[in-house]
Order: structure tokens, then sequence, then C-alpha cells
């Protein structure tokens, strides 16, 4: 059987349970046999809050407690300087092999601007692409850009086969609707407040014990 791995890219700044919820859903889904976690240095946003090494920990320890194989990939973080996704892709694809099914996982936010990705086309032909769209979410919707829409839906394909597909398909999830946002926890946190049910425990004792996100 094909070797299938999830991937999950993102900031991490905090992690979140929208991040725990997104991988575990499409892990089940996709019977994938391991995920690999990557904390980004993104180039579409202005500076981060917590260091690489603070994000990758947050990360790490958020994923530690999951019934589902989980690592943290540090490509990114290494490279020390913004990168693309394309770039995390093809290094992937050199390390796991051309018959391994890489499957990234994403919210519907980021396929609505998905377009703005660096040399977005190409990505197809080193990965799947799993989006969780919340109810409602279609990719005829107003907020999905049109060539985004018409290269999603000409590739959509059920779990199944894009669990046993190395790259070039495309699957939606309409039934996990997660909307908790790393900045407004970022503010909860700064003003005082509760982020209890956005946050694992272990997370928010790391950010207390290093006193993150803070005024």
């Amino acid at each position: 059987m094909t070797a299938c791995i999830a991937l999950l890219g993102g900031s991490f700044d905090p992690v979140h349970n929208g991040h725990i919820a997104l991988a575990a859903h499409f892990v089940q889904l996709l019977h994938a046999d391991r995920l690999r976690v990557i904390p980004t240095l993104p180039w579409q946003k202005s500076a981060l809050v917590a260091t690489p090494e603070q994000r990758a920990e947050m990360a790490r320890l958020a994923f530690a407690g999951q019934p589902f194989a989980a690592e943290i990939d540090r490509q990114e973080i290494e490279r020390n300087k913004p990168t693309y996704t394309v770039d995390t892709l093809r290094a992937l694809r050199a390390e796991l092999g051309e018959a391994t099914s890489l499957c990234f996982l994403m919210g519907a936010d980021q396929l609505e601007r998905f377009d703005t990705w660096h040399d977005w086309q190409s990505l197809f032909g080193l990965a799947n692409f799993c989006v969780a769209a919340r109810p409602g979410f279609t990719l005829d919707g107003p907020q999905v850009p049109r060539a985004v829409a018409a290269e999603f839906r000409q590739r959509l394909a059920p779990p199944h086969t894009v669990r046993a597909t190395p790259a070039g398909l495309a699957c939606l999830a309409p039934d996990l609707a997660v909307d908790i946002s790393a900045t407004r926890i970022r503010a909860a946190l700064q003003q005082g407040g509760e982020a209890n049910s956005l946050v694992p425990q272990v997370v928010l004792d790391y950010i207390e014990q290093h006193n993150l996100y803070k005024n």
C-alpha cells in the first residue's frame, strides 16, 4: 500500500485546538500513516510574536498527546528565512520518494488566498491538497478566486483515492467547522482573558512559563 503522509504547516503562534482538530480529522479520513507538523517562517505574514524555537516546541507539546503518530518537521525554521510552500514540498518529495502520497492540509480561509502562494499552480505536481470547508462553503462561493476554484474542481476526489495517489488531487471535507483565530487567542492572552477552550493546557502552561503574549 502507498504510504500516506499528512502535512500541516502553520506559524503556530500559538498552536491551538483548531490545528489539532484539522489534523485529527484528515488523519482519520485519509488513514494517514503519519502527520508532519511544519512550523513556518511565512513570507506573507507580519512579524511573529514567539520565536521559531518556541513555536516548534508549542507544536511538539500540542501534538505529543494525540492518538496518532506526529512529528515536528523543522526544515522551514532551520532555513532561517521566509520560505515558500513549494520549496518545502520539493524537499519532502525528494526525501520521501515519488510514490508517497503527500497530503497538505489547509482550512477554507487559506483556499481563499491560494492564488497568492508562490508558484501555486505547480504545487499540485508535488502534493494533494485537503481542505476543511466550513458549513455553507462551496468552491463556487465569491470568496474563492475563480482560477483556484476551477483548479480544485477538476482535481476533486474521494479520500480513499487521494490517499492512494502521490499528488495532483484535491479533497474537501465539508463537515469540519473550525473557527479559531491565533490573533484572537493572542488578544485574549494579552488582556488576561481565558483561552482554555482554544489552546491545549500543556501549551497554555508553556505560554505562562515563558511569559508569552503579554503586554
